[in-house]
């Protein structure tokens, strides 16, 4: 029999949100890790307001886990999330909130984040992650990877101007027929010694690779683990100044990867890594490096060729690759191709967010699986 809508809609309706989300979906269990994670925070949080005076902020965990929906839902700015938010009930459902409860301005984001940032909870927030993939049995303490990515910055090109060049005013220029001085810089040759971006001082130009492009860019690097592929770190520095194997061995020693005579350590990654420091430094930590050999550069590749030749050597080279599939994820759900932020400090706050987004991912896919 056909159906016929109703004309006229229930003027009440007793429904919360968690009713509208369904029993089985994966959103429940990473809602649940965030809880946690979120929980052990407390005292930082405590640490971050003025007891009870003044007036009630947006909770600080309410934010963190609405860049996380961002990431999970490929929601490209935080004034479109704070849209959606009025009408999307899982939203509303992951953030605690009832169907009564207006939603938050976009504002809000950029009001708390300095304070957010001054206290580093994008890091601690990874990390609690981390530690929950850890007591999960999910986590290799034994074998990593290492790799770098470029993340564009959020500044064109026309914004990278010579550094003595005196700020020019604004609008359109009658003396060249109304054209903007700014688009024509074909013939010019621009260098970061030079020039930097009006927009994004910190940001450098660099190419990928010969016949590529230039960008202004910074570079993200990640330290994986390669039990399950999760993100034990993920770092992000100016493009220019600081090699990929200079950040990979300040991560590992950030995060206290240390062989023993009872534990092997070992660390995989591309031909970018096969140098004569980054190789020492990790063979004083007792790490055994698993860096793909150059052998076709002048003098030969750093790492013996002994090395090579083992079957770990063998298994890391192959496991490491799955370091991109990070990326790829990051980069394209996570919207992290190019950040939304300017600046260093902003671009590492989106860049440990997507990284948790990411291995809360995961770790509900590999919970699910192992059961």
């Amino acid at each position: 029999m056909r159906g016929k809508g109703k004309k006229q809609i229930s003027m009440l309706c007793v429904v919360s949100p968690d009713q509208r989300v369904p029993k089985n979906h994966p959103i429940r269990k990473i809602k649940a890790l965030s809880d946690e994670a979120l929980k052990n925070l407390s005292p930082v949080f405590d640490d971050l307001y003025c007891g009870n005076k003044g007036r009630e902020s947006i909770p600080p965990e309410r934010l963190l886990k609405s860049t996380i929906l961002m990431a999970l839902y490929s929601i490209p700015s935080e004034r479109r999330f704070c849209q959606d938010l009025d009408f999307n009930l899982l939203y509303r459902w992951f953030l605690d909130m009832d169907l009564s409860e207006e939603s938050f301005d976009h504002s809000s984001f950029t009001t708390n984040r300095a304070r957010l940032l001054e206290h580093e909870v994008a890091q601690k927030f990874f990390q609690e992650i981390v530690v929950i993939a850890r007591k999960s049995h999910l986590f290799s303490e034994e074998h990593f990877s290492v790799d770098g990515t470029l993340i564009e910055a959020w500044a064109s090109m026309k914004s990278f101007r010579p550094k003595d060049e005196p700020p020019s005013g604004d609008g359109p220029n009658p003396s060249n027929g109304f054209k903007n001085p700014d688009v024509d810089f074909h013939g010019e040759e621009r260098k970061n010694d030079t020039h930097e971006s009006r927009t994004d001082p910190e940001a450098k130009l660099l190419r990928k690779g010969k016949g590529k492009e230039a960008k202004l860019c910074y570079t993200g690097h990640a330290l994986m683990e390669n039990r399950n592929g999760l993100l034990r770190d993920f770092w992000v520095t100016p493009s220019v100044g600081i090699t990929e194997s200079e950040a990979a061995s300040a991560m590992l020693m950030g995060a206290g990867l240390q062989g023993t005579e009872e534990k092997t350590v070992t660390v995989a990654g591309d031909k970018g890594y096969d140098n004569a420091e980054f190789i020492a430094e990790c063979r004083d930590r007792k790490i055994a490096p698993h860096v793909a050999r150059n052998t076709g550069r002048n003098g030969g590749s750093a790492l013996d060729e002994a090395t090579a030749l083992t079957v770990e050597y063998t298994i890391s080279q192959r496991i490491r690759k799955r370091i991109e599939e990070i990326f790829g994820w990051i980069k394209t759900v996570g919207g992290f191709r190019k950040t939304r932020y300017i600046g260093l400090e902003k671009t590492q706050w989106a860049a440990y967010l997507v990284g948790s987004a990411y291995n809360l991912l995961r770790i509900v896919k590999l919970l699910g699986a192992a059961v």
